[in-house]
């Protein structure tokens, strides 16, 4: 399989790419991995794979229509995941148009050059093409405590910038599925965590702020609840999805962990007290502090994956005990990695001020 993933070297798509090419027995004979490279966008994350001959980076954005269509003929690719997104809250909610020019002019066009290389394969190969898009479940909107948890049914109702721009997303690839007949799969997520999550997000930003002695903000009352997936599980059900979903369908991945961030938080405090404790022996949990709410904050999300186990056998392999501890361990083993993010953010910023 020659596969073209987008957005890889974010959070998501790098642990992917990491999985598809390290793992045993691997059907990939070439892995492309475009990525614009914004702020979230690292190669670090993939350093390490970059002499893997299997493996190529371009630099570029999916709404490059030009390149798109370059990588996909040169490379022969037999298949496309889409990872690239805008995909941070409180952003979309201070700008929400880089949201819409990414996750849906970007996605559009990116599905246009797909569907055009799709239609002039030869037919063994047109019939085993597909593509699959990486969703989130903040398209279903927010649950009360008492709801049931979101299935591939539920409506979309979103309530965020980013949400929205995501929902449209989605909409864009049913619409290609049921028009042209393109051999499309999408997958909805719930919350991710794991090594290389981008800083600025909830669990990295407390084991960070956490260990540089800074406050731990925690929104309103801190009992917005989360699905908690950590990412390894995540990747292996979209591998999953990819060579086994039934074509034109959606499948939920949830992790089956549902907790309010102040639990989180605590958890990571905890965790950290034990692995590597304050000079002054007082306990992190003492750095918490509540901050105003997140304007539009959803409740509650919950994913009911059980399609995605009933049909193709999958189970997430980490529980929150264990994944949270591994994610502490990595962070504490990788804090050069977060450094060298900070200090490229005030790089930029600086940059930013001087212009």
């Amino acid at each position: 399989m020659n596969l073209l993933v987008t957005g890889g070297a974010g959070f998501i798509g790098s642990n992917f790419i990491r999985q598809r090419l390290t793992e045993a027995g691997s059907p990939l004979t070439r892995l492309v991995n475009l990525d614009a490279l914004t702020y979230a966008g690292n190669p670090a994350n993939l350093a390490d794979l970059a002499a893997d001959p299997r493996y190529v980076f371009a630099h570029g954005d999916i709404g490059d229509t030009a390149l798109v269509t370059r990588l996909l003929a040169e490379h022969a690719i037999d298949a496309i995941v889409n990872f690239a997104a805008e995909s941070h809250v409180d952003r979309s909610i201070d700008s929400p148009e880089p949201f819409i020019q990414t996750n849906v002019v970007g996605t559009l066009r990116l599905l246009n050059c797909a569907r055009l290389y799709w239609t002039k394969l030869p037919a063994p190969r047109k019939s085993a093409f597909r593509f699959l898009h990486v969703s989130t479940d903040e398209v279903y909107g927010t649950l009360s405590l008492t709801d049931p948890a979101f299935t591939e049914a539920t409506p979309f109702a979103p309530n965020s910038p980013y949400a929205a721009s995501k929902a449209s997303s989605d909409h864009l690839v049913r619409s290609f599925q049921h028009t042209y007949h393109f051999p499309t799969l999408t997958t909805n997520c719930s919350n991710n965590y794991g090594p290389y999550h981008f800083p600025e997000k909830l669990i990295p930003l407390v084991i960070l702020n956490a260990l540089e002695g800074k406050n731990l903000p925690v929104y309103g009352d801190g009992m917005q609840i989360r699905d908690w997936l950590y990412v390894e599980d995540h990747a292996a059900a979209i591998w999953l999805v990819l060579q086994k979903g039934r074509v034109g369908e959606t499948y939920n991945i949830g992790g089956l962990n549902e907790k309010p961030n102040i639990e989180i938080v605590n958890t990571i405090c905890a965790l950290l007290d034990q692995k590597a404790p304050r000079a002054d022996g007082k306990p992190y949990a003492a750095q918490i502090t509540y901050v105003a709410d997140r304007p539009g904050h959803d409740r509650r999300y919950a994913i009911d994956c059980t399609k995605l186990q009933a049909e193709l056998g999958w189970a997430p392999q980490e529980n929150f005990t264990t994944g949270i501890a591994k994610t502490v361990d990595w962070y504490l083993t990788h804090r050069s990695w977060a450094a060298d993010i900070t200090a490229k953010k005030y790089a930029r910023e600086r940059l930013g001020h001087a212009g």
